[in-house]
């Protein structure tokens, strides 16, 4: 049987500078295309989970050791991503310290939710309306409000 032809598989993550007063979150602008403002993330690697990919690719891009909180959700629109067809699980995360551009970041924003630099790429700002509801309401999106496959475009 052939292998089936799938979607390739993300994980980004939102983190929560725990350390400051008002909680503010990292965005990174891309070093590459598309570009743009983006929560830190990338592929998951053959053999890695894709919660040590969220981890692997904060610290790689960020310098930021981070601990895994919650799962915001999987977004899958084929839309989502100009490059083509991708599936990205995404995670809240917390840090403490100082954030230093590296690897596929080019800069860093250290900014409140509400007033990230623009513009954002990808489904980010899908991705970031349905964190501010999570981070004020304490609720996660439902399948049918996030951006998977179910949400009609």
């Amino acid at each position: 049987m052939a292998r089936p032809k799938t979607p390739l598989l993300t994980a980004d993550i939102i983190i929560e500078l725990h350390d400051r007063y008002d909680r503010p979150i990292i965005l990174i602008k891309r070093r590459n295309p598309p570009y743009g403002w983006a929560f830190p993330g990338g592929f998951v690697d053959i053999g890695e989970s894709v919660e040590q990919a969220a981890i692997r690719e904060a610290k790689e891009e960020t310098g930021l050791d981070v601990v895994l909180v919650s799962l915001l959700g999987c977004y899958s629109d084929p839309a989502r991503d100009p490059r083509g067809h991708t599936a990205s699980v995404v995670y809240v995360a917390r840090a403490s310290g100082s954030p230093k551009a590296a690897d596929d970041a080019m800069d860093i924003s250290v900014c409140t939710p509400e007033l990230p630099p623009e513009p954002l790429a990808f489904d980010h700002a899908a991705i970031l309306a349905d964190y501010i509801l999570y981070r004020n309401a304490g609720t996660l999106p439902s399948p049918t409000d996030n951006g998977g496959s179910i949400r009609s475009q």
